[in-house]
């Protein structure tokens, strides 16, 4: 039995007048891939945010409800820089900050205070291994991280991420701005990281969240409609709406 490591209990989130998240109830296992599926403007995202408080950054947006990270209440109990360190976010287009590649890494662990040379080389190094990225940019860390490709970036951002020690990685859409190769490198990455973090992604592709993901969430205007291991969802789906979902037939 999988330890849950978010629960969110009958959660409603309002942009203004409109509700963009209804009565949502979800457990997330820890140390498992969940994906959330479904078409555009869904509340995937939505969700996504809010289990890092992203959506306190939007201006008239109401959330009531639970969402407890290790049985604690983040909107109520949790300090905000706590909860961005132990859940990391890597966003759908690759955003290294403009400075070196070691930099970006090191980013946070200065932010945290750590700043002994040995002992952020440690980190910055251990980040890259990681994030599959540290055989093909260990002699350029002085380099601009806006110097490589697209996809190496991606990767400079999950190591970014890891570098607080996160306990969960928040993926919005993250191979979506890559190319085939790039996705292919990020989702076995994903897949050897969740022995160590529990991950929760957005994907618009569905093959992606039948591939990589254990747990799949199907949200249909702000609804869970769906929520299943992912071979049973994508096998034997229960909704009629998931079934016309993910067989093509509408998103």
């Amino acid at each position: 039995m999988n330890k849950e490591k978010f629960k969110i209990k009958g959660l409603d989130l309002y942009y203004g007048d409109f509700q963009a998240l209804k009565n949502v109830n979800i457990a997330l296992p820890e140390n498992k891939i969940t994906a959330f599926i479904g078409p555009s403007g869904c509340g995937k995202s939505t969700m996504l945010k809010t289990l890092n408080r992203m959506n306190d950054l939007v201006e008239d947006c109401r959330i009531t409800g639970e969402v407890l990270l290790d049985g604690v209440n983040i909107y109520q109990e949790m300090d905000l820089n706590l909860l961005r360190k132990r859940v990391g976010m890597v966003f759908q287009k690759p955003n290294p900050f403009p400075m070196s590649i070691y930099d970006n890494i090191a980013f946070g662990p200065r932010t945290h205070g750590i700043h002994a040379k040995v002992k952020l080389d440690k980190i910055v190094e251990q980040s890259l291994i990681d994030a599959a990225i540290w055989d093909e940019v260990k002699d350029r860390l002085k380099e601009s991280a806006l110097s490589i490709s697209g996809g190496q970036q991606q990767r400079i951002c999950i190591a970014r991420a890891l570098a607080v020690q996160p306990d969960v990685l928040l993926m919005d859409e993250a191979t979506s701005a890559l190319d085939p190769i790039s996705t292919s490198k990020i989702e076995d990455l994903i897949h050897k990281l969740k022995n160590s973090y529990t991950i929760i992604m957005v994907t618009h592709n569905m093959q992606q969240a039948a591939r990589i993901s254990d747990k799949t969430a199907f949200f249909l205007l702000g609804e869970i409609v769906e929520y299943e291991d992912t071979e049973k969802l994508f096998s034997i789906p229960q909704d009629k709406r998931t079934e016309d979902y993910i067989t093509g037939r509408f998103g």
